[in-house]
């Protein structure tokens, strides 16, 4: 069975290239995309899962914890703020940065 869970990624390219669709458009599906969300819908799901990556555009994607200490050694956590439906900054958790080094270098 555990065998099988993992191949599942491959199956599901290898339907979406039977099907004519084009595979970036299925492993691009495995990330929420936020724009299309209500700032309470993204909220909910990164509590439920407590980390995930969030598609904030066609091309941009982010890893948010729902907790700050998730981010350790030389990293800290800042607040993530994301595009949703009813929100342009929907706070919807956290995201780690290097330390010392910036906001733009994520981790």
């Amino acid at each position: 069975m555990r065998r099988s869970l993992s191949l599942l990624p491959h199956a599901l390219c290898l339907g979406a290239a039977v099907l004519g669709l084009p595979v970036t458009a299925a492993l691009a599906q495995e990330r929420p995309y936020t724009p299309s969300m209500t700032c309470a819908a993204v909220q909910a799901l990164v509590a439920r899962q407590r980390r995930i990556v969030l598609a904030t555009s066609p091309n941009a994607y982010e890893k948010v914890y729902y907790e700050s200490g998730e981010c350790r050694n030389e990293v800290t956590a800042r607040p993530a703020f994301e595009p949703t439906l009813d929100d342009p900054y929907c706070f919807a958790g956290y995201r780690c940065v290097q330390r010392n080094n910036g906001e733009n270098s994520t981790r």
